[in-house]
């Protein structure tokens, strides 16, 4: 660094650029470009902070590129010094420049390098015209409107020295005035200002009426403060002159304003001030006192010691956030916080101060807070008639777009836009939250659509073929070119081989002199150089002699629409008239290689074994593919393929073979319901047919289901633009125009982009603004409107940040470089096309777009009717289940209170139309159990006696109650029975039946079927189950049974960016780029980056049916989840909320506890539902330990015996347990609502409990509490039903329902208590819950080995053979250090160290673990033998789930011979099996089968 410093200082010989800077590290192409680059000299100033390079090139560097290159120096080199690096430049050009070649390709670097010290300069350049009427002048013309001479006489100096001085021409810049004309409407002009004036008229009005309510508001706390100061005997509220000696830091605070100390109404807090503000983005350090003004994002308060309390105020202005604190007294608080709202927009004068908790910079020791005018610029479209959007993308765009669509339609709207299109990449997702914001009812319509990629399945392997046969001549040709655009490029060099009968015969190559400078990049991939061309002969010469060469053969070329399209052009352009047979040879490979990934010339000649050598070189590329099309002919003979014909018969694209086609963005509107259906059928097939690493639709697909579809050609990635773009002729242009319906324009920022690659097609703005000009005459010529779109990706132009940062997350290299992809008012868009003329401007951005939206019907994307599936009989069936089931449990003459139930719940079930729920569920629920299963019940469908009845539940909701299982007498009335009411049947006590003497049963739960569906059958009933997790697939299978294949579909759910993983993006991009943010700023932007989507999925157990004759299209598209083109589940497209209002949605999930119990039958031959309720000894383990003959310092002090055990088996179930004392079955009822909770227990019915407000039996542990409670003190039961569904919710109680509440006696604290829920449990759903966890307690008394064999094989978490299967003392060991690090375990450690509790337990019952054998262990479960435990294979640390199996089937076949013999019949790594050694596990099995010759003595 010094030995360079003195170099600058003394000068330098010219070397070059990275002899002088030998450590930069740039990009490949940077790094060519620079090479060839001489440094002439180098200078630093003086005060060493100004590095200037000085350099010439014989390429010209565009000016962004020498920014780029001074930022990288000074990063680099200079690293946080503060050096400004400044580059100049001079280039010495080849004779391929003129002064007009060279603005062509120069005028972005101009423009570019007068943004940076003049933006007016700019401005004027960029709207001046140049013109070149011969080598030696240049023709600088402003309009004559321009009165800054000074600012013009500077850009005649600037382009003076751009082109003489720095490009080494010899020319003369002169000024020309232009006079500019303009048409305006002045109906138009009227109108808007109008308009204009009518909006700020009414901001005013509100802005007017809010300060006098202030003010008003100010006026009376200045009066009631002046009344109390005068009633203590005050002054009115004034202080005496003078201050006291501790006015700045802690005087008393006036009581006549508390704590404001201003009679300004806009002063909220402290003094007033009139400080000017500053942005956020400079308060970077601790700086004194400042003054910032923003908007509050959020306030969070906290209280502290001293009466008082901490209130942080987020506060942004945009350009950052910062966190200030203030201290308040707790008094002042709730006056305080009603001034200071969040959404406000405040300024805040106080100290910049290092928190010292979270070592970020804040605001404190605030003196000021004031009320602001919000500052923001808020764009409103003026337009006297509004423009249609078109081309909307939401956050359902897969990590692209960043505004949810209800934000856009509502923009929209607000702006009196009639309609606006949502058109996401590939999917309609947003189509439901769309529905939601904006009814088919409303004026302002949307219109539903997709951005699809599309694929051209319908063009020829040969163009124009006329059936000529493969024996026939061909010319196989490549050429090199300028660029990529056949209209704005030219051809360098043409190589051609001639193929007569599938003989390579005659050869053609030339270079060509285009006239034009060869961009560097060009040289670089080719090898051709200026130099090489300027000598060959033009075109003009070149095309006719290759013509002749050709006469008539057939014309064939790798990527043949690019080479064809150049030679086609340029005999349009000379005036000769050709028409070609054209083959190529990449869509031949796809037909003839279908294995091969990609079809690259290279690639193709690989497979083929045919030499390419200078790739790039048209001669040699000629060459190659004639080779390897001299191989296609003898393979397409091989398949009976003779004539041009017959290839492209066989050439149509199968499946595999078009998810392996270019793709094209297209759009797609539904005109109507016809088009909707035939969307969702397109975006179906896209996902389960086409998909390739995104969802393709072919041109065949969108033709067959075009009905009601209106299609556009979409942005600069479409069809059209594509083949404008690489200059395609004349014929395939019109045929892609007439695919279309409408044809589509961007601004030309949109597409600013494509000027920074200078491989691209295009050179300058004018280029960009040709092609839009070249689309209308486009539309013009085929009679197509031509529409202006903005292709929104982000609301407004400063949301930009958040698709940058998610794009930077995802690794795109111009994440940094953003278009201007924001929702465009109507005037901003007749602005960006002012260029085509006022008329024309209105046309496409007004009249189509207007147009196209009156095609499109109101639609609604969602079908409101309900379609629930169709089971024939299905109500006649239900009754006779249920009255058979009643009548063999309560006998002939059923209880009156029975027949009532049954009666109310059918009238309910069967009027609503939801027998067919019951049935569905019935048939499944029966199934599994037919099968082994037991099914627990999920929600509140144990509420319904209905369902107990019809086996779907084993939760009897009816009141507690005995009945005879003899001669059926019941018991429902009794006075000891009415004591019960509230509780569980099998918390009374035993008795006999009095008629017969038979023990009765003891039954019931005491749950109202109105929790389940309503008290007028107006709630949506949810039949949830949990079959065993070893059985759901099968579950899943039989729903098929049922309803028949097809009628099925798994519930789709969409994976969305969540707060830590945009928390994540935000971070990282900051870091990446060496730029500090405060967290609460990266929180603010995190907010814009999450709810986008990611990926798919679908619910665990969640089933859609169809009922039949609906075609699913009609309600859904349809793919595999995460587009796993492997699977062959296939879900809903939407996310299953937005569709179970109309379609049937069956919850069939997977549960540990259904498995749990069917292995217990099995290890133990009970049958689990006929374990007893009420066994003293299974309560006792939620009170203590006894049961396990085991004392609480045998298990490390645990008080319980619940261990384990389901709902009760945690630290914190436990606890509750211990709290609350439960002493009979409906007590672990209430406790597993309470746990299953939200904000239920804890600082909840806990605080109630312990302050002696409340019970165990009287807080409200389940939603079915609130009802009964609420009914029982005199609330009309409807409106007891709505207080429940709120509160259950998380939505709390509203004024009025708090007032009848305490009108009827409804205690406080029960006030409080329902306030406070966020989530409730209903009572049927911990019923099931608790009886399935007392009959896993039963067997962890009764059957201990049984209980703990199934508890680890299918519960445990992390159980580690190593660890705890080799004696108590090493696992307590274990323990030891797990509890000492408690704070800082893993989350696979914490799930170990839960585990190792339970061995610790199993141990102190005096029971033992068998070593494993690999003969006997069984994979997965383990095995009782010899009255111990013998572990499952899986269990070793190393040996997953997949590894056990293979153990498992090796071991079947024979015993090992070895180590090694080991290893090659299983796959296990040699790790595992050292590990299996060490444990003892493979005791005398030696390393290899090789046998020594000492083996034989």
């Amino acid at each position: 660094m010094a030995r360079f410093a003195m170099n600058w200082r003394t000068g330098m010989n010219e070397k070059p650029f990275f002899e002088v800077f030998k450590t930069l590290q740039l990009g490949e192409q940077e790094h060519a470009l620079f090479e060839q680059a001489i440094v002439t000299r180098v200078s630093m100033t003086p005060a060493r902070d100004v590095l200037r390079v000085y350099m010439t090139s014989k390429k010209l560097i565009a000016k962004d590129q020498l920014f780029h290159l001074a930022k990288q120096i000074q990063k680099q080199i200079f690293g946080y010094r503060k050096v400004q690096v400044l580059i100049f430049e001079k280039f010495q050009l080849s004779g391929q420049y003129t002064p007009e070649k060279l603005w062509d390709v120069y005028e972005e670097s101009v423009l570019t390098e007068l943004e940076t010290y003049s933006p007016y300069k700019r401005s004027l350049m960029k709207h001046a015209k140049m013109e070149f009427p011969d080598e030696h002048t240049v023709l600088f013309g402003i309009s004559d409107r321009v009165y800054d001479r000074e600012a013009v006489d500077d850009l005649l100096r600037i382009l003076d020295r751009v082109f003489n001085e720095r490009c080494g021409f010899h020319v003369k810049v002169d000024l020309q005035y232009l006079e500019l004309k303009e048409s305006v409407s002045i109906e138009k002009s009227q109108a808007e200002l109008k308009q204009k004036i009518s909006f700020l008229s009414e901001s005013l009005r509100q802005e007017k009426k809010a300060h006098a309510e202030e003010r008003a508001q100010a006026a009376q706390a200045r009066a009631a403060a002046r009344e109390e100061n005068a009633s203590h005997g005050g002054n009115g509220g004034r202080q005496p002159s003078g201050r006291t000696g501790n006015e700045r830091g802690g005087s008393p605070e006036r009581k006549s304003y508390g704590y404001r100390k201003s009679d300004n109404p806009d002063v909220l807090y402290g003094r007033d001030f009139d400080d000017e503000a500053m942005p956020l983005e400079q308060v970077i350090e601790e700086m004194g006192e400042v003054t910032i003004r923003g908007r509050i994002l959020q306030i969070d308060e906290r209280e502290i010691r001293g009466e008082r309390t901490i209130l942080t105020l987020t506060v942004t202005d945009f350009t950052d956030t910062i966190h200030v604190k203030m201290f308040t007294k707790n008094d002042q608080l709730p006056e305080l916080k009603e001034k200071i709202q969040a959404g406000g927009f405040v300024k805040v004068k106080g100290m910049t101060v290092l928190d010292r908790f979270d070592h970020e910079l804040t605001i404190g020791s605030v003196t000021g807070i004031k009320k602001i005018a919000d500052f923001t610029v808020a764009r409103m479209d003026y337009a006297y008639k509004k423009r249609v959007e078109l081309h909307c993308h939401t956050k359902m765009s897969d990590m692209d777009g960043v505004t949810d669509a209800s934000a856009l339609l509502k923009r929209a709207k607000s702006w009196g836009m009639p309609a606006l299109a949502l058109t996401d990449h590939g999917c309609v997702q947003a189509f439901t939250e769309a529905n939601h914001t904006i009814s088919k009812d409303e004026e302002f319509k949307v219109i539903y659509g997709v951005e699809g990629y599309l694929v051209d399945d319908l063009k020829e392997v040969v163009e124009n073929s006329r059936g000529q046969s493969l024996d026939g001549s061909f010319v196989v040709f490549d050429l090199e070119t300028t660029g990529l655009s056949a209209v704005n490029n030219r051809i360098i060099e043409i190589g051609a081989v001639k193929v007569e009968e599938g003989k390579i015969t005659e050869r053609f190559s030339t270079f060509v002199n285009p006239k034009e400078p060869i961009p560097f990049e060009i040289e670089q991939l080719t090898g051709i150089s200026d130099e090489m061309v300027i000598d060959a002969p033009p075109i003009e010469e070149v095309l006719p002699a290759f013509l002749e060469f050709c006469g008539d053969c057939v014309l064939i070329a790798h990527n043949a629409s690019f080479d064809a399209g150049f030679i086609h052009q340029n005999c349009i352009t000379l005036g000769i008239d050709a028409e070609f047979t054209v083959g190529d040879t990449v869509a031949m490979a796809r037909m003839l290689l279908p294995s091969l990934g990609k079809y690259k010339l290279d690639t193709v000649a690989k497979a083929l074994g045919v030499s390419l050598e200078n790739h790039h070189r048209a001669v040699d590329d000629a060459a190659c593919t004639a080779e390897i099309f001299v191989r296609f002919i003898r393979m397409f003979k091989e398949r009976d393929i003779f004539t041009l014909d017959d290839v492209n018969e066989i050439g149509r694209p199968d499946k595999e073979m078009i998810k392996k086609l270019a793709t094209y963005h297209v759009i797609i509107l539904a005109k109507n319901d016809i088009g909707r259906v035939n969307l969702y059928r397109l975006v179906s097939l896209s996902h389960l047919d086409y998909f390739s690493r995104r969802p393709r639709i072919p041109k065949s697909e969108l033709n067959r289901y075009r009905e009601g579809l209106i299609v556009g050609s979409a942005c600069e990635a479409g069809e059209l633009y594509q083949a404008i773009l690489r200059g395609a002729p004349s014929q395939e242009i019109a045929r892609i125009v007439d695919f279309y319906d409408y044809l589509e324009i961007q601004p030309i920022g949109n597409n600013r982009f494509m000027l920074k690659d200078s491989k691209n097609p295009v050179q300058s703005e004018e280029d960009l603004r040709e092609n839009v000009r070249r689309i209308i005459r486009l539309g013009e010529e085929f009679h197509k409107p031509v529409a202006a779109t903005c292709d929104v990706h982000f609301m407004d132009p400063e949301d930009e940040v958040y698709r940058r940062i998610i794009m930077a997350g995802k690794g795109f290299g111009d994440a940094d470089e953003q278009a201007p992809l924001y929702l465009r008012t109507t005037e901003e868009m007749l602005e960006e096309f002012a260029f085509l003329g006022p008329e024309k401007a209105e046309e496409v951005v007004i009249t189509n777009t207007n147009l196209i939206s009156d095609m499109c019907e109101h639609l609604s994307p969602v079908r409101p009717d309900k379609c629930p599936p169709v089971i024939p009989d299905s109500d006649k069936t239900l009754r006779e289940i249920c009255y058979r089931k009643a009548h063999e449990i309560y006998g002939e003459n059923l209880p009156e209170v029975v027949t009532e139930r049954l009666e109310r719940e059918l009238k309910s079930i069967i009027g609503n139309g939801f027998a067919v729920m019951y049935i569905i569920a019935q048939k499944l629920v029966w199934k599994s159990n037919d099968d082994g299963y037991l099914v627990g019940s999920r929600g509140s469908v144990g509420s319904s006696f209905v369902a107990t009845m019809a086996g779907i539940t084993e939760v009897n909701p009816l009141s507690p109650h005995y009945y005879c299982p003899n001669c059926h007498y019941s018991d429902f009335d009794s006075p000891e029975v009415k004591a019960y009411s509230g509780r569980a049947g099998c918390d009374m006590p035993d008795k006999d039946c009095p008629v017969c003497g038979t023990k009765l049963k003891k039954d019931g739960f005491d749950i109202p079927f109105e929790t389940f569906l309503g008290f007028k059958g107006n709630k949506e009933p949810d039949i949830d189950l949990n079959f065993s997790g070893d059985y759901q697939s099968k579950a899943h299978k039989y729903t098929e049974v049922i309803f028949g294949a097809g009628q099925t579909y798994r519930a789709g759910t969409i994976g969305t960016l969540a707060d830590k993983t945009a928390f994540g993006y935000v971070k990282n991009y900051y870091e990446e780029r060496g730029t500090r943010k405060r967290n609460c700023e990266i929180d603010r932007i995190v907010q814009g980056c999450t709810g986008i989507r990611r990926t798919t999925g679908q619910h665990p157990g969640g089933i859609i049916v169809l009922p039949l004759g609906e075609s699913i299209y009609s309600f859904t598209p349809v793919q595999h989840p995460a587009n796993d083109m492997t699977t062959d589940t296939v879900t809903t497209h939407f996310d299953y909320h937005s569709i179970d209002h109309n379609l049937l949605k069956l919850d069939i999930l997977g549960h540990d506890d259904p498995t749990m119990i069917r292995t217990l039958e099995d290890l133990t031959g009970i049958d689990a539902k006929k374990i007893p309720l009420d066994d003293p000894q299974v309560m006792s383990l939620f009170q203590n330990t006894d049961a396990l003959g085991i004392k609480p310092e045998d298990i490390g002090g645990t008080k319980l015996g619940s261990l384990g055990i389901p709902e009760f088996g945690t630290e914190f179930a436990m606890q509750m347990l211990i709290d609350t004392k439960p002493t009979q079955f409906s007590d672990l009822v209430r406790i597993a609502g309470l746990a299953h909770g939200t904000d239920v227990w804890l600082g909840n019915a806990q605080t109630l409990i312990q302050e002696g407000k409340a019970t165990i039996s009287t807080a409200i542990c389940t939603r079915d509490d609130i009802m009964i409670y609420l009914i029982d003190m005199g609330l009309d039961s409807e409106l007891a039903f709505t207080i429940m569904e709120s509160v259950r919710k998380g939505k709390g109680l509203k004024p009025e329902w708090e007032q009848t509440m305490t009108e009827h006696g409804v205690p406080d604290w029960y006030i409080w208590s329902c306030k406070k829920i966020k989530y409730m449990f209903p009572k049927a759903h911990a019923a099931a819950y608790v009886m399935m966890a007392w009959r896993i307690a039963y067997c962890k008394i009764n059957y201990p080995l049984a209980y703990y064999a199934a508890y680890f094989s299918i519960r445990a978490d992390a159980f580690d053979y190593e660890i705890m299967c080799q004696g108590r003392e090493r696992l307590e060991y274990y323990m030891a250090d797990y509890k000492r690090r408690s704070d800082t375990l893993s989350k696979k450690e914490q799930d170990t160290l839960k585990d190792m509790k339970s061995v610790q337990e199993m141990y102190a019952r005096g029971f033992e673990f068998m070593k494993v054998d690999i003969y006997q262990a069984e994979a997965h479960m383990f095995r009782i033998m010899d009255g111990k435990l013998m572990p499952a294979l899986s269990t070793i640390d190393g040996l997953g789930d997949k590894a056990a199996d293979a153990l498992v089937e090796a071991a079947a076949q024979g015993p090992f011979l070895s180590k090694d013999d080991l290893r090659q019949r299983t796959k296990l790594s040699k790790t595992v099996i050292d590990l299996m050694a060490d444990l003892g596990l493979l005791d005398g099995l030696p390393e290899s089968n090789q046998l020594s010759l000492f083996d034989f003595g």
